[in-house]
C-alpha cells in the first residue's frame, strides 16, 4: 500500500493517512522543523478570519513541504522513489496542526432571540 492510499493511522487521536503520518512524525522528531511549523501555523491562523481558509492554505503549504523534502530528506525521498509523488489530501494533518498549535478562536456569541425570553415557553 502506498503513502497515498486510503489506509489510515492515528496521530494523537486524529485519523491520518500514511503520508500525513509520515510528515507529522518527521516534524515532531526534528525540533527545528517543529519550531518552524509551530510558528507557521500560528502566523497563518492569525492571518485568517476563518478556520477553513486557514486549513486550506496550510494544506497547500504542507504539500509544497512534502514535495521539497522528497527531493532531499529521508523518509520522503525513499517514499517518492518507491511510490511516485502524487497529490493527496493533507487536510486532516492541516486541521490537526491548527488544533495543536494555533490559539483557540473566540466562540461566536450566541444570537439572542425572542424564543429565549421568559414566557416564550423555551427558557
Amino acid at each position: 500500500m502506498g503513502c497515498f492510499s486510503a489506509r489510515a493511522t492515528h496521530g494523537d487521536g486524529m485519523s491520518l493517512n500514511r503520508c500525513e503520518q509520515m510528515i507529522f512524525d518527521y516534524v515532531l522528531g526534528h525540533p527545528e522543523e517543529r519550531h518552524f511549523w509551530e510558528d507557521k501555523v500560528r502566523a497563518l491562523a492569525a492571518g485568517k478570519s476563518d478556520g477553513h481558509a486557514a486549513a486550506t492554505e496550510l494544506e497547500g503549504e504542507l504539500w509544497r513541504y512534502l514535495e521539497e523534502r522528497s527531493r532531499v530528506a529521508e523518509p520522503f525521498r525513499s517514499m517518492a522513489a518507491r511510490e511516485n509523488l502524487r497529490r493527496t489530501s493533507l487536510r486532516n494533518l492541516a486541521e490537526h496542526l491548527l488544533r495543536m498549535w494555533a490559539p483557540p478562536r473566540p466562540k461566536r456569541p450566541r444570537p439572542s432571540s425572542a424564543d429565549d425570553l421568559p414566557g416564550s415557553g423555551r427558557a
